[in-house]
């Protein structure tokens, strides 16, 4: 396959890679192309902005979690039928996995993609050192190329003209500069970025401005044309089916595994629940399942058929009032439980699963209590199952990451969900019945046989009800 594409990148974390590549992704597709974009890394609320520029998924190309080995099988799934493509590199260019070389780091995505790299540089208080800095980043690899610089909050005409001089010496090309612009910046709180699910209207009228902004200072002629120098991938595009699990035989659709109807697989949605990879509701679906959105804080009811439950990240410390005060879906969510029903969830749908979180009544799923924490915990985990549920069987093995700003009491139940064996040995999470719940949160297109087996237990919820 032979899409086009772009990896943008950055010396640092807040040089404005998301205010370029969004813009791009923006100014691109206003242009009528059909633009694909993705993130690298494990962030669930980039692409949210990704999604709104393009009208497209955003999608995670994660080198970690996935290994190497699909990043660009998973570029070629998202990209396909696409003009062009936009990758938003994670942290600085060169930072990747702590204590694991490049592993996950943009730099390592863009040579399995084989893409140029566009390096925005925040010049605010720079002007000839530029050129040294961007000198340092170029030769660093010589497998990584890049193609240009966007530099950004430059702040005025001469001083765009002492860094174009400082970068025409050194023989990089200028594919853009922007002033400051705080009109267009976009709210922060102690995760990053707000969801676009809690802000879709302002969040529309920040992705206008970035285009525009990204519009009138980017030569996107020559950005294009550097994205066409990218060569072909020799790869097959990733797809959500795995011949090896039975739970994803050929069948005809809305069909499950065993010929019955499609078992319905409940995903919570909504403000308080944004994170979510887009391959997950794909495998579930490719699995025989029917994948149904809900939102906690405003149903209250689980969808009809409500076969297995999907709860997965977000941000239910910033909603703890509303989600307990609809006691109504709270009282379902438990009875699903009692009854055995299949519940995966991670991070904010394990606090949502607590006994309380900051003093809020939850589910009553989980004996335990959450509440906010100084303390962020973030980082990558290699772990393995330690009890069986829905999910995995005893000794799978994923890796996933965590990020939150909460803590849970206990931090594991008589059955953890996961055994941590690095960066740090430790137990975590909670099995009882039908319910996995843990902070990590994996990508299920490393392991699509995790998928498989939770759209089984579904259908064997939705045919045991069938037959009362």
């Amino acid at each position: 396959m032979n899409v086009p594409r772009l990896v943008i990148a950055a010396p640092s974390s807040g040089s404005g890679k998301t205010t370029v590549a969004t813009g791009l992704m923006a100014a691109f597709a206003e242009r009528g192309l059909a633009v694909s974009p993705h993130k690298a890394g494990p962030d669930y609320i980039d692409p949210g902005y990704h999604a709104l520029a393009t009208g497209r998924p955003g999608r995670n190309l994660d080198a970690f979690m996935c290994g190497p080995e699909l990043v660009a099988p998973l570029f070629a799934h998202g990209s396909a039928g696409c003009d062009l493509a936009v990758v938003e590199g994670v942290m600085g260019l060169y930072d990747g996995a702590a204590g694991r070389g490049e592993l996950a780091s943009t730099a390592q995505v863009a040579k399995l993609l084989r893409a140029p790299v566009v390096l925005v540089v925040d010049a605010s208080s720079q002007s000839r050192s530029v050129a040294a800095l961007v000198h340092g980043f170029a030769s660093f690899d010589p497998q990584v190329r890049l193609g240009g610089v966007i530099l950004n909050k430059v702040g005025s005409d001469r001083h765009e003209v002492m860094l174009r001089e400082a970068l025409e010496e050194a023989g990089m090309p200028v594919l853009g500069v922007l002033r400051r612009a705080p009109q267009v910046a976009t709210p922060s709180r102690h995760l990053g970025l707000v969801p676009v699910a809690e802000r879709r209207a302002d969040a529309l009228a920040s992705v206008a401005a970035l285009a525009e902004q990204v519009r009138a200072g980017c030569d996107l002629d020559a950005l294009m044309a550097l994205a066409r120098t990218a060569p072909p991938l020799d790869c097959e595009a990733w797809a959500p089916v795995n011949p090896a699990s039975p739970a994803f035989e050929a069948r005809g659709p809305g069909r499950s595994a065993g010929g019955g109807a499609a078992p319905v697989i409940a995903v919570a949605g909504g403000a308080a629940f944004t994170f979510s990879y887009a391959e997950h509701a794909e495998l579930l679906t490719a699995a025989g399942a029917e994948v149904v959105t809900f939102d906690p804080l405003r149903d209250e009811a689980l969808p009809p058929g409500t076969a297995g439950l999907v709860i997965g990240g977000g941000f239910p410390e910033m909603y703890a009032p509303e989600l307990s005060a609809n006691e109504p879906l709270r009282e379902a969510v438990a009875a699903f439980a009692a009854a055995g029903g299949p519940i995966a969830a991670e991070c904010a749908g394990l606090l949502y699963l607590a006994r309380s979180l900051d003093g809020k009544p939850m589910c009553g799923v989980l004996d335990a209590d959450a509440r906010m924490s100084e303390r962020l915990t973030l980082g990558y985990r290699e772990a393995v199952a330690v009890s069986d549920s829905p999910l995995a069987v005893t000794g799978t093995r994923l890796r996933g990451h965590e990020f939150h700003r909460t803590v849970i009491e206990p931090g594991a139940g008589a059955a953890p969900a996961w055994g941590f064996t690095h960066p740090e040995r430790r137990v975590e999470g909670f099995v009882q019945g039908g319910v996995h719940a843990s902070y990590l949160h994996t990508h299920w297109a490393a392991q699509p046989s995790v998928a498989g087996r939770f759209a089984e237990a579904a259908a064997a919820t939705a045919a045991a009800k069938a037959a009362r």
